[in-house]
């Protein structure tokens, strides 16, 4: 009897320890040391399959240390429909969220330094219901952007989402324009505005500011489109290209203006800033 307790003992100590040494690559399905993959900044060393970042991450890995300064973090969502699906209501998700992140809405926004380069950001957060963009996020992103074009810095936004939040209807949907309009006011200054696609970035976001920058950065294999690979292959009636909604594809076809790895984008950001900056197109500091 002793024997086969010590066996099951033994069981369970392997599987926590698995669970606790291991990752599986969503890319090339292998079996990857956690910590070697955290590392790695969250990408894959085996096949370079760029893994999500939390807000937090993507801020601490490209502003200078100690410089992001965040703005308008009491914006919350709201819930003008006082919606609720078979899964419960809207604000317990937000709640749920809320507890999760330790965010009040899907994208932190604030300035920060670059190399010493002053800008101004967006940076979304997918764990925040799947870094949709409802009224608080919208509100966010407009309000940095005028920031950024009062001051006349540079704006970067990372996007990161599923689209646009059905849980607020066409206040959600509305937001897709009043983002642009802000993207446009900074087209009229002259301030230089980088978007930047991780994996996801797809519906209302990718139909609005996402793909409108001066510069449209995607970071390697991140899932870029608008409607669903299988809603699009039975409205048109053909099989898609195997790499479709890919930023590759993207690149391909014109949409983005280069894909950057992980662990240079930084450098990268920075030095489209500086061509900014020398050739007159921009004045911030």
């Amino acid at each position: 009897m002793g024997w086969f307790s010590k066996s099951e003992v033994r069981r369970d100590t392997q599987k926590l320890s698995r669970d606790d040494i291991w990752i599986r690559c969503q890319g090339c399905r292998a079996h990857v040391f956690k910590q070697d993959y955290y590392d790695n900044l969250n990408v894959c060393p085996k096949c370079s399959w760029h893994g999500k970042l939390t807000a937090a991450e993507r801020i601490n890995l490209t502003f200078d240390a100690g410089t992001f300064d965040e703005m308008n973090a009491s914006i919350r969502p709201s819930d003008p429909l006082s919606f609720v699906d078979g899964k419960g209501p809207y604000t317990e998700k937000v709640e749920q969220s809320r507890v999760k992140t330790g965010l009040n809405e899907s994208v932190v926004t604030g300035t920060g330094r670059i190399n010493g380069v002053q800008v101004v950001a967006g940076v979304m957060d997918f764990r925040f219901l799947g870094g949709s963009l409802g009224s608080g996020t919208g509100e966010k992103i407009l309000r940095a952007a005028n920031y950024a074009c009062e001051h006349k810095l540079p704006y970067i936004v990372f996007s990161a989402s599923g689209g646009a939040r059905m849980h607020e209807g066409i206040l959600s949907l509305m937001q897709m324009a009043k983002t642009c309009a802000g993207i446009a006011r900074l087209d009229e200054k002259k301030v230089p505005y980088i978007s930047v696609l991780t994996d996801p970035t797809t519906g209302g976001v990718s139909a609005s500011y996402a793909l409108v920058g001066d510069v449209n950065i995607a970071e390697p294999g991140a899932l870029v489109g608008f409607a669903g690979r299988r809603v699009i292959e039975v409205t048109i009636k053909q099989k898609l290209p195997d790499n479709f909604q890919t930023s590759e594809f993207f690149l391909e076809h014109g949409f983005i203006d280069c894909i950057v790895h992980r662990k240079e984008m930084k450098q990268t950001l920075y030095r489209i800033l500086s061509y900014y900056n020398r050739s007159g197109r921009h004045h911030g500091t």
